[in-house]
């Protein structure tokens, strides 16, 4: 399909119109229609939504997700684009691992996948990795980060912001002090020690980030914090902010909405890392959201077989699933809760995340003569959230819950990757 309008959308900012599309663009915005009419009244029209922090697993870990997969969940969640992240086997650590997982991205077709290269050369730590080689390949790789493992040297760290900044660059930390976490297993607080699983000092991570942000200052050079989980580390970013220095950081879904409580029962599904924190951490992430501090919302979207969740808490691995509920969360945090607007929607989950890597043809304000990457959102849907949709896993920690808002098309480069709430396959788009 490629000439096509939306009748009767509501935008952003509240008013009604259609949007025409020809040819993988937006024609016009306004009153007229063309080609095939599509209703969409009572649906709201968004810029795709720019996953900054996603694990496709592939190469290596293809029994968790492969690219497509990962692309066909992304998709139904709203995605138009997401940002791989470089603990695959082999490791996102050279131009040809990076160029191999954009290729996979373009085959299949669902979203535009941009790869994100490691920091150091295979996530070890000790030598910093070809960033500039990367950066020129034709992956065009402009986020580097050593995500499931801190970058913890300050020297390397330090060494990496200053390459980084040569061509625009950005490192996304993973900030978590491996000496304060040895076999840590959930948040440290009340409930860890009547547990008695060993616990997650909020420390680890703060001190990171407290010295990244320093470190960044002094190099002149961005730095993005990956899933912030506490609200030391809120004040840490607002405190940097507020002083000058290039930092953005990012809120994962679950920490906006899941506790510490829910490891009680001992099930995997809820262990995470970082790991989920108390009411009073929650609380503050929202409102960090909802004020600007925190810039965007990232899935961390971490797929794992069963057998790796099916077993005794501290055999599990970390992770959750997320692509297909950030925007029913996104939803209840800024919209239901009548504490923000569908702008502040948009930003967090398209614009920023986009801005902050320098994806091209993403977060773009719907305008005329743009590629039309649109979201199409039900609202007024509520969900019983079954299962891990499109993704190999079922690593799902929002099983049997009620979300709202439902995503009900999501138009790529002009064409449907879902539509009715349905993948669109490949040739039928």
């Amino acid at each position: 399909m490629t000439n096509f309008t939306l009748v009767g959308v509501t935008l952003a900012d509240g008013s009604n119109a259609n949007i025409e599309v020809t040819d993988g663009r937006i024609s016009g915005i306004g009153k007229k229609t063309s080609g095939e009419t599509i209703s969409a009244k009572g649906l709201i029209a968004l810029p795709g939504f720019v996953d900054l922090h996603t694990h496709l697993r592939e190469p290596g870990y293809e029994q968790s997700e492969t690219v497509k997969t990962g692309s066909q969940s992304a998709a139904l969640g709203g995605y138009t684009a997401v940002h791989a992240m470089a603990n695959t086997h082999p490791v996102a650590d050279t131009a040809g691992v990076v160029e191999q997982v954009k290729a996979l991205g373009d085959e299949a077709g669902y979203v535009q996948v941009q790869p994100i290269g490691a920091v150091t050369v295979g996530l070890e730590g000790k030598q910093l990795a070809e960033l500039g080689a990367m950066a020129d390949s034709k992956a065009q790789v402009k986020v580097f980060s050593d995500d499931g493992k801190c970058v913890h040297d300050p020297l390397l760290m330090r060494r990496a912001l200053a390459y980084v900044k040569n061509f625009g660059g950005v490192i996304a930390q993973h900030a978590q002090d491996p000496r304060l976490t040895e076999n840590s297993q959930m948040h440290e607080g009340a409930v860890s020690a009547e547990l008695g699983l060993a616990g997650w000092p909020a420390v680890a991570e703060e001190s990171i980030i407290a010295r990244d942000v320093l470190l960044a200052e002094a190099a002149g050079s961005r730095i993005h914090i990956c899933h912030l989980s506490t609200a030391g580390s809120v004040e840490i970013i607002r405190w940097a902010k507020a002083r000058g220095i290039q930092v953005t950081a990012e809120v994962t879904p679950h920490h906006l909405l899941l506790t510490d409580e829910l490891a009680r029962g001992y099930d995997p599904i809820f262990k995470v890392n970082p790991p989920l924190r108390t009411q009073n951490d929650v609380l503050a992430l929202r409102a960090a959201l909802i004020d600007g501090t925190i810039d965007i919302i990232a899935t961390d979207h971490a797929p794992h077989p069963d057998e790796s969740k099916d077993c005794e808490w501290g055999a599990a691995a970390f992770g959750m699933l997320g692509l297909e509920t950030a925007a029913s969360i996104a939803q209840s945090v800024l919209i239901d809760s009548g504490d923000s607007n569908w702008q502040r929607f948009v930003e967090v989950m398209s614009t920023k995340p986009a801005a902050i890597s320098g994806i091209v043809g993403q977060g773009l304000e719907l305008a005329v003569g743009e590629v039309a990457n649109i979201t199409l959102i039900d609202p007024s849907a509520k969900r019983e959230i079954r299962g891990g949709g499109a993704s190999k896993s079922g690593n799902q920690p929002y099983e049997g819950m009620t979300l709202p808002g439902r995503v009900v098309h999501t138009i790529y480069r002009g064409a449907f990757t879902v539509r009715d709430s349905k993948l669109v396959e490949r040739g039928q788009q």
